[in-house]
């Protein structure tokens, strides 16, 4: 078992007969917990520096309470993505803290922390409709430790909206860029900014958006160096990259 596993680590660190850099060397390997429907990565936090996220949709909403209850014991916080109302309810009744951040869909149990660098991440979306997907990048890179700012609806249709907050973008570490219809904001902001560009492209548009594929395949294709691209409406994805770049030579 895991536990007795644990155990001999620190008896045998303890007794001298492993160093502690071996022991170390160890517990970033150390097998998952098996909870019969999920294999958990308990200590993705000693390896990552942040623990296992929950991914809600297509999980039964007793699936996400078990896996919280049992991540939560050894983490002082921990998030699930693309959870809806229904699952908030119900973990609600079986776990009192937990906290629902209704648009970006994440279910939350902790505080998030205060950041841990004064490197700022900003987040920045081509319009309204793409604030959900926004949202999900901003409140996952908080909960990694990270300042965030946020500007909405500056897209290129206006672009004097974007400009108008230029010193904003300039003083950023990594911009993340959210955007639908044909997804040109990423290639704007990277052609005016020296930092690192992340591009998420989301599924708003119309028809011929193909629900986001114009958007990303347009992103792929810039022109501007400096982006990198993340799938549709994937903003998890996009605040946890940017924030392993804001974070690099930070102690976490």
């Amino acid at each position: 078992m895991q536990s007795d596993n644990l155990k001999k680590i620190l008896e045998q660190t303890q007794s001298g007969e492993i160093s502690l850099d071996e022991a170390m060397r160890l517990l970033k390997n150390f097998p998952t917990e098996d909870i019969g429907f999920a294999k958990l990565d308990t200590h993705r936090t000693i390896r990552n520096g942040f623990p296992e996220v929950i991914f809600c949709k297509g999980k039964t909403n007793e699936q996400i309470v078990s896996i919280f209850k049992v991540l939560s014991k050894t983490n002082d916080l921990v998030i699930g993505t693309l959870a809806t109302e229904e699952n908030f309810d119900f973990v609600k009744k079986n776990i009192d803290e937990i906290i629902f951040h209704k648009e970006a869909r994440i279910l939350q149990i902790g505080k998030i922390p205060k950041p841990k660098t004064d490197k700022l991440i900003t987040v920045i979306t081509g319009g309204t409709s793409d604030i959900p997907i926004a949202e999900e990048a901003a409140i996952t890179a908080e909960t990694m430790g990270n300042k965030v700012i946020r500007l909405y609806d500056i897209g290129v249709a206006g672009i004097h909206r974007m400009l108008d907050n230029k010193k904003t973008l300039d003083d950023s570490n990594v911009i993340i860029a959210v955007a639908g219809m044909e997804g040109a904001l990423a290639t704007v902001v990277s052609g005016l900014v020296a930092c690192p560009v992340i591009g998420v492209p989301t599924s708003v548009g119309y028809g011929s958006s193909f629900e986001g594929l114009s958007a990303l395949l347009s992103m792929l294709n810039s022109c501007a160096p400096g982006i990198a691209v993340v799938n549709i409406d994937n903003g998890f994805g996009a605040g946890y990259v940017a924030s392993v770049i804001n974070l690099q030579g930070v102690q976490v």
